[in-house]
Parts: structure tokens; sequence; C-alpha cells
């Protein structure tokens, strides 16, 4: 397997046939252009993991195309620009512009492949930088010593050695991204990317171009599926997408290719996709919500998470995983719960399953004193819990360090289960109350794991 993908845009022959030579002699898999424009449409036929870019080109110069390249502000990869005539304002303009490093000719290949890896290797750092802050997992696995999360963690090891497309089933806050991480880590593809998509958060209009990427007016804009080659793309809450994005990407499992947004050249593609629900996706087939080969070709390889209340015998486990992460990360004061505010715990139906369990732990370290947390402590915050209590002391219900998504998620589930309960359960009188569609509302409620009748008005 290579080491990634490098474009190598250089107008003198020999020097490209030499850094290709070498390059491939590393392991890398390398493509060249012999000019900007060839770089142009080197990239739109594939995504490169590092540029080799020479600055004076007969068409266009280098400093030009990395001012196309730049995406807000950041370049799509690493690039090193590589000059024979070099200037000390060249080589501002090029770091300014976001290129790694500047390269002299003529090119000491002891020089070039030092600064190759440790492109590749800060550029790894930050994706995992990113991917940490874009959503800190709550543990490295699925946590548990009980038999059904032995018998989860057996089942997503095997479920690793294979590389079909993945769906993982289960109740909202129950773990379902944890799982698919931990199928990423027993992989093959572990140390390549790992890309999350949140397609909940996306609208319709959107999705197909966060996904599949864009070409207007000669720029190139990569999307997920790209940034994700070669390696793992997570997309969550997949019941929510859109019809026509479903069928897009149907053709990507079919065909291993796709077309950008605006483009016209099939873009070849080599992912493992996991998806999740926390909805019945069979049921979301029946009804018309969900293309019924996309889902099968899903449903190869399923996986389902169980509910917490599944598996309450792991809640003293977590419990104090959650103390020593928050007392680790976030500086809080250590405090420990007594053994009766576990089994109180223990005994809890937690319909928020682990996310739940977190945020109760993470509120009590905030909010309590002493050293210990016992079972009345305990009492009251399920009861502030339950009472739904989100507007005033929003910050002690819904944690402030959670993803836009999640809080969201959190904020409607409280929301529409005290509303709901308000109009005696009926979602036709819910529907008026909120101001939402009726059919909108059914869809959003299942997707909550908001346990509801179909009520008349």
């Amino acid at each position: 397997m290579s080491s990634g993908h490098i474009l190598v845009v250089d107008d003198e022959p020999d020097i490209r046939n030499l850094v290709k030579e070498i390059l491939e002699d590393e392991g890398f898999e390398v493509s060249v252009a012999e000019s900007g424009e060839a770089a142009r449409h080197a990239r739109r036929m594939r995504r490169p993991d590092l540029i080799l870019l020479d600055v004076w080109m007969d068409d266009v110069d280098g400093i030009t195309l990395l001012r196309e390249w730049s995406e807000g502000g950041r370049l799509p990869c690493p690039v090193i620009i590589m000059s024979g005539h070099g200037t000390v304002e060249t080589a501002v303009e090029a770091t300014r512009l976001g290129a790694y490093d500047f390269i002299e000719k003529p090119i000491s290949l002891a020089k070039l492949l030092l600064v190759v890896n440790r492109a590749l290797e800060a550029e790894h750092l930050q994706q995992e930088n990113v991917g940490l802050k874009r959503q800190l997992q709550p543990v490295a696995e699925p946590a548990g010593k009980s038999e059904v999360m032995q018998e989860l963690r057996e089942q997503a090891k095997r479920i690793a050695h294979h590389s079909t497309w993945v769906l993982i089933s289960g109740e909202p806050g129950a773990g379902k991204e944890v799982v698919a991480r931990y199928i990423h880590s027993k992989s093959a593809l572990r140390d390549k990317p790992f890309v999350e998509v949140a397609v909940g958060s996306m609208s319709p209009e959107h999705s197909a171009a966060e996904l599949f990427g864009s070409e207007e007016g000669g720029r190139v804009v990569y999307g997920r599926l790209e940034q994700a080659n070669g390696g793992t793309l997570l997309l969550g809450s997949i019941s929510d997408m859109d019809l026509q994005t479903q069928s897009r990407l149907l053709s990507v499992f079919q065909t291993h290719s796709f077309l950008r947004m605006g483009g016209t050249e099939p873009v070849p593609i080599d992912i493992r996709v996991i998806a999740t629900s926390s909805r019945d996706l069979e049921q979301e087939v029946k009804e018309g919500r969900f293309r019924e080969d996309l889902y099968y070709h899903l449903n190869v390889v399923p996986l389902h998470v169980p509910p917490l209340r599944e598996h309450s015998e792991d809640v003293p486990e977590l419990l104090n995983f959650y103390v020593d992460r928050f007392v680790m990360q976030e500086n809080l004061p250590y405090r420990e719960f007594s053994i009766a505010a576990q089994n109180r715990l223990r005994n809890y139906t937690w319909p928020g399953n682990i996310r739940e369990l977190k945020n109760l732990v993470q509120r009590l370290l905030i909010l309590g004193r002493g050293p210990v947390i016992d079972k009345e402590e305990v009492e009251g915050a399920l009861q502030q819990a339950e009472a739904g209590a989100v507007v005033e002391g929003a910050s002690a219900t819904l944690p402030l360090d959670l993803p836009l998504r999640e809080a969201r998620e959190q904020f409607e589930k409280v929301y529409l289960e005290h509303q709901l309960q308000e109009v005696g359960g009926s979602v036709g009188k819910l529907a008026k109350r909120v101001g939402m569609e009726r059919t909108h509302l059914y869809r959003k409620l299942r997707g909550l794991g908001i346990d509801f009748k179909k009520g008349g008005d």
C-alpha cells in the first residue's frame, strides 16, 4: 500500500521524471503535470495528499495556483514549492499563501524526502487534532464488562477485518459513534483518514456538495468523500439523508466513483462507509423515506448497540470513567459516587443512554460539593433532568462543551417530551402547539427516540 498520493508539477521533464522515480521508490503513488493547466486538471481528476509545485512555468505560475487552491484561507493539502530562481519575496509570498516549505533547485533528494515526509506527518497530526476537537469520544472502545458489551466488542472486531459497508443501529446516545471509531481502529485502515459527517445537520440543498464536493469556474472544492478516500467515512444519522443524495451515494457503492457537483469527469474512490441510525431503517423503507436498494447494501453487516438499560451492570464502571475524564481534562474537582448512589443509578432507565450519564456526571462535579456524591444528590439531579429545566439554568441541563448538533438534539428531546406530556400524548395537538408539520414531527420524534401515540387532534 502506498504512503500517499503526490502530485509533481514542473515544466522540466528531467526534474519531473527524476522526482517521480525517487518518490515511487519510497512507496508513494505519483502523478505528474507539466504545466499549470495540467496541474488544474490533475487535481480535478484526483485529490492529492501533497503537491510539489514549481514556481515558474510558461502558462500559469505556482503562486497563482496557490491563490486558486486556497479554500477558506487554507490549502486543501500540503504544498512544497520548488524553484531554481527563487527570491526572498517569492518564498515569503508562498509561505503567506500556506505553502509548507520552499526548496531551491538543484534539488537535494535527501532534503526533498525529508521535507515531504515531515509535511505529510504534520498534515496527519493536523487532521487528527481537528477530529479530536470536532468530537472528543468518551471512550476508546465500547466500555463495559457485561456480557452484551463483550459480545458487541467481539462483533465489532470481526467486522473490522472486512471491508464491507456497515450499518450501526441504536438509540440516541447509546454510543454508535464510539463503536464506529472502534471498528476503524481495529481495521487495516486504522492509519488512514476517518471522516465523520453529521447527516442530520446538513440541509438537503447543501448535503450533496458537502459529500461530493463541487467544481465551479475552474475551482475545485473537495467533499467529505474525497477527504476520506482510502479510509473510512462515518455517516451519522443516515436516515436523515434526502432521497436524491441517497441515490448518488448508492451509485458510489456500485461504481466506486462519483461526479462532483458541476463536474463532468468521474472521480475514483476507495472508501469504507459506516452508517449509523437511531431509526428503524426497514420501517423508513416501507414508508418511502429511505431507498430500499441502499438499505440492503448497508444492511449486509448490521450491528446493534444496546441501550444502557440493557447493560446497567456497567453503570458503576462508566461513572468512574467519566469522573476521571472530567477531573483530568476539565480540571473539575474529584468526587466519588457512594454505593447507594451507584445502586440508584443502576436501577435508573437512562432514556438518554450513555450521553445522559456523561452529562449527569459532569453536572454533579460542577454543581456539587464535598468528596462524596450521595443518593440524595443523585435523586435531585435526576428529578431536575426529568423535569426538563432547560430555560432557567440551561447550562446545568445541557453542558456547553457539546457539539452544536448534540446540544440541539438534547434540547429538542427534552423540549418535545415536555410538550408531549402537556398535550396528553397527542401528536396532532403537539404539532399545533410547537408549530410543526405533523409528518415532519413524527420523523423528529422517532429520530429522538421519544415514545408517542399517533393521536388525533
